[in-house]
């Protein structure tokens, strides 16, 4: 086939070779992220598929260069041929049925946007080149979006810098294809040699290091899953590396054949380790959190917790649904259009929610808002209104609740305020507080249901065992209703689990659920509840380190000695 010649139905299609990075999704690039966006077909092994797909479109099709033959695959040849299913379609192929040239060539049939994602730099990746040079051959057009390499990224993340302000040599070392005459130039050198291995090899190849001339004492640190929240390190020498993965009981495992970066040479010391490893010392890394909140409000919260090291876990409590009967809903929304009022209050997410879903319904957008004072009971409140398109008037200064928004709201006064009525689009089980704060104001209030709320379904079986078993190390109740839809629909959290509350309203129906709380937010905000939890966090690592004890996750801890201590 001549290289300016298409394969039949290649026409106009592109393959886009992309750099995944180490493992955190926040390491890819913006380019990375835009080409992600526009992707009709994305190809890549089941593990960087998720470092990517969330940034991907709706529809796309997912090509799985690894895994179990799929049904979907071409008769005769071997090869899945990607279909849409619900929106996106997952199909995977085995290893021996691998030709990933012709599986990303085909992806890219019928003008079709292919991304060929990588883990780290597609430069640095084998396979990579090859699709590359057979993509050329056959006229495929093709462009290539670097990422940031693991043998970079991830010492980075493990606190070991690779050169110094003397300029130190930095090799780097592929052990699992290294010939006899690399090892022995990279152990001749006395600068940083950063090896790509497995668990259960990195031993032999510090031997191979040794037997270069590299001296048995040399620093080495090891570290696995690297750049995620899963990540580990080990600090020893070339000498002492087997014994000390022994000690730590990792090895031997059926695991050990988990990739891994090994950093030999003096900027691997422990000394200078410990004050450079700033991922594994956050607050709160690796632990496990439960977020038990309505899907849509978990999200930002969720991100607050893994900027502290966290998983969280996103467990729905709460389900949204529209109200019984609509009718009084549908008025209340025309009177907005009509001037019927002069403020309208949301006291949630939820409620902008309903009320934009309303107006999509009879064609309106923010323009109706126009005329009318808008007020939120909060921030995150006040942002949804933003990304509607709406500017609140009226945000509390100090408390973010009912409360806190009666404070600041002004009475009714007939020379400035024309109308005197107030809509209040809430849930059905909302208190009475703020209803009878406006009428003790002077304003008539159109208290109207604009969502229910009821208890989600039960989540998987294997979230309740993890719940009541101590599988999570902490929860986050950001109601009395959490506590209460969580414990009804998983079960009491095991007692090692810490339990931290948004305010005592939470907490008191917490301890009545017989939970001991360990966190309450300094103020009803659940980004305030989520700092109090890193802090607990922090406090709890630093007395471990005083002690001279282990960092250890709550759920690590034995349950026996977490009960004797709350009852002393």
């Amino acid at each position: 086939m001549s290289p300016t010649t298409l394969p039949a139905g290649l026409e106009h299609g592109h393959v886009t070779f992309l750099g995944a990075g180490p493992g955190d999704p926040g390491l890819l690039t913006l380019r990375a992220v835009e080409a992600l966006a526009s992707a009709d077909v994305l190809v890549a092994e089941h593990e960087v598929l998720d470092v990517v797909r969330k940034h991907a479109r709706q529809g796309v099709s997912l090509v799985r260069t690894d895994g179990d033959a799929s049904p979907d695959a071409v008769p005769g040849t071997g090869t899945p041929r990607p279909a849409v299913v619900d929106g996106a379609s997952t199909t995977a192929v085995t290893p021996a049925e691998r030709d990933a040239a012709h599986l990303v060539m085909e992806a890219a049939r019928g003008g079709r946007r292919v991304v060929r994602a990588v883990s780290g730099d597609p430069g640095l990746d084998a396979f990579a080149a090859e699709e590359m040079l057979a993509c050329a051959k056959a006229g495929v057009p093709f462009e290539v979006v670097p990422g940031v390499a693991t043998a970079v990224g991830v010492p980075a993340y493990a606190g070991v810098p690779l050169r110094d302000a003397e300029g130190t040599d930095v090799r780097f070392v592929d052990a699992r294809t290294a010939s006899d005459r690399c090892w022995a130039e990279v152990g001749a050198s006395d600068g940083t040699v950063v090896v790509s291995t497995t668990l259960d090899s990195v031993a032999a190849a510090a031997g191979e290091l040794v037997a270069a001339g590299r001296k048995p004492d040399t620093p080495l640190t090891v570290t696995v899953a690297g750049t995620t929240t899963r990540q580990r390190t080990w600090s020893a020498t070339l000498g002492t590396i087997a014994q000390t993965l022994k000690q730590a009981k990792v090895l031997p495992s059926p695991d050990g054949g988990r990739p891994v970066i090994a950093v030999v040479g003096e900027r691997s010391a422990p000394a200078q380790r410990d004050q450079l490893a700033w991922f594994e010392s956050k607050p709160l890394f690796g632990w496990k959190v439960l977020v038990p909140r309505t899907k849509e409000q978990a999200a930002s919260l969720s991100d607050q917790l893994r900027s502290y090291g966290a998983v969280p876990h996103e467990v729905p409590t709460i389900a949204v649904e529209p109200p019984r009967t609509p009718q009084q809903m549908e008025r209340a929304v025309k009177g907005l259009v009509t001037g019927r009022y002069e403020w309208i209050a949301f006291t949630s997410v939820n409620a902008v929610k309903a009320v934009r879903e309303k107006f999509e319904e009879y064609g309106l957008d923010a323009r109706a808002f126009a005329g009318i004072k808008v007020a939120a009971v909060g921030e995150q409140t006040a942002k949804a209104l933003i990304a509607f398109g709406v500017k609140p008037d009226l945000v509390p200064s100090g408390e973010q609740s009912a409360a806190g928004l009666l404070e600041d709201w002004p009475p009714y006064d007939p020379v400035f305020d024309p109308i005197d009525r107030v809509f209040l689009p809430r849930a059905d089980i909302a208190t009475e507080t703020l209803v009878a704060g406006l009428i003790e104001l002077g304003w008539e209030v159109d208290d109207v249901t604009a969502y229910r709320t009821v208890r989600a379904s039960p989540p998987p079986a294997e979230t309740r065992e993890a719940i009541k078993g101590g599988g999570f190390d902490a929860v986050l109740f950001t109601s009395s209703s959490t506590v209460r839809n969580l414990v009804g629909i998983a079960g009491k959290p095991h007692n090692v689990t810490v339990i931290a509350c948004i305010g005592p309203a939470t907490a008191k129906t917490a301890e009545e659920h017989g939970l001991r709380v360990d966190v309450m937010a300094p103020e009803p905000s659940v980004h305030k509840l989520a700092e109090a939890l890193g802090d607990f966090g922090r406090r709890r690592r630093a007395a471990a380190l005083e002690a001279g004890d282990p960092v250890t996750r709550p759920s690590e801890r034995r349950p026996g000695a977490r009960r004797r201590r709350s009852t002393s």
